[in-house]
């Protein structure tokens, strides 16, 4: 089984801001997949499929070490 997890996160203007916070939550303990809808300048959404529920505070320090943060 999967979980799908969505996040709104602001801070990012462009595709190297998309790569970075993929490359930091793909890390994280049973991530298999992230896509990120850019909004630039704006709020973003970040979509997270896992193994298991993520723990959101675990999401949102992968996010703040990329540089952005959770909306």
């Amino acid at each position: 089984m999967t979980t799908t997890s969505t996040y709104r996160v602001t801070g990012m203007t462009c595709e190297h801001c998309v790569r970075a916070a993929t490359d930091e939550i793909t890390v994280l303990n049973g991530v298999s997949a992230v896509t990120v809808d850019l909004v630039a300048g704006g709020t973003s959404t970040v979509t997270v499929i896992s193994a298991d529920a993520l723990d959101d505070s675990s999401v949102a320090a992968a996010i703040d070490e990329a540089g952005y943060a959770l909306a």
